[in-house]
């Protein structure tokens, strides 16, 4: 904050006028609020809203803060203005950040930008974004045990449930920020390509055919708490929301799309060879 050590009520001068830098702080703090209430995204968020607030000095502050306690600070020590040289560096760093930023603003109104990327040699401004564009369905994948000795048409599966991904149609999304549930995350980026780039996920499942408690305690519940599965497989679907109103009771339609990973049991001599050669003896 500009003027953390002046009088409350009395901001420092600064090379970019308060109201520019107030309300360029407010638009970071409400888009970044709205894209907390709609996109749930854990922690990053609010991160984010971290160094968003430099942009606000102690005048735009205190007016957020009780009367009682701004009292408190009333016989803080005024801090002298900026000297000319301090002023120059301020004005040469902003124009040096405005000029640098020309190309990053220009890659985001690209239909193909690029995202995390570096535009200057010493990377100085830079592009970072979890996602280049949102679309309107999400594909999930679904794990699913049997506790049969032989899989055919008749075998009984059963469904692992995390504790926020998208699983059973009727669940309420549930609001997760700031916390962040890992397995759940990455669940839905293993649904992006085939377990053969994911190996992290058949090694979960070895985990589960193993009746791993610590692995088991990821999920919402184990819907094999007595003994573990005799097989697991994964099934990739597409998810859309409901329309509100559709009476279906439902928050979700979903549709299979694919096998993602067979039926695998612990005697699958390809289960073992995979685990091997990512490095996961365990014969």
């Amino acid at each position: 904050m500009g003027g953390a050590d002046a009088a409350v009520g009395e901001p420092i001068e600064t090379a970019i006028p308060p109201l520019i830098s107030h309300v360029a702080g407010v638009l970071l703090v409400v888009f970044q609020v709205v894209l907390i209430v709609s996109g749930n995204l854990s922690f990053l968020n609010w991160l984010t809203i971290v160094p968003a607030l430099a942009c606000f000095d102690d005048g735009f502050l205190e007016r957020l803060v009780p009367t009682r306690i701004r009292a408190r600070f009333d016989d803080l020590a005024a801090r002298p203005p900026a000297s000319l040289a301090a002023r120059g560096a301020s004005y040469a760093l902003a124009l040096l950040v405005a000029l640098l930023s020309l190309n990053p603003i220009g890659n985001m109104m690209s239909p193909r930008q690029a995202m995390n990327t570096s535009f200057d040699p010493f990377q100085l401004v830079n592009t970072y974004g979890a996602f280049g564009a949102i679309g309107r369905e999400r594909y999930e994948v679904i794990l699913e045990g049997t506790g049969d000795a032989t899989v055919d048409e008749h075998t009984r599966w059963v469904e692992y449930e995390l504790p926020c991904k998208p699983g059973d149609v009727r669940r309420r999304p549930c609001v997760i920020s700031p916390y962040h549930y890992r397995l759940d995350w990455q669940m839905w980026f293993a649904a992006f390509s085939s377990y053969d780039d994911q190996p992290w996920l058949v090694h979960l499942v070895y985990k589960l055919l193993r009746g791993d408690r610590v692995v088991a305690t990821l999920f919402s519940r184990d819907p094999f708490p007595d003994a573990p599965p005799r097989w697991i497989r994964a099934d990739l679907y597409r998810y859309r929301f409901t329309r509100l109103g559709d009476g279906s009771g439902a928050w979700w339609q979903r549709e299979r799309v694919s096998e993602y990973m067979r039926p695998v049991s612990l005697e699958d001599p390809d289960l073992l060879d995979f685990l091997e050669e990512h490095g996961w003896t365990h014969r």
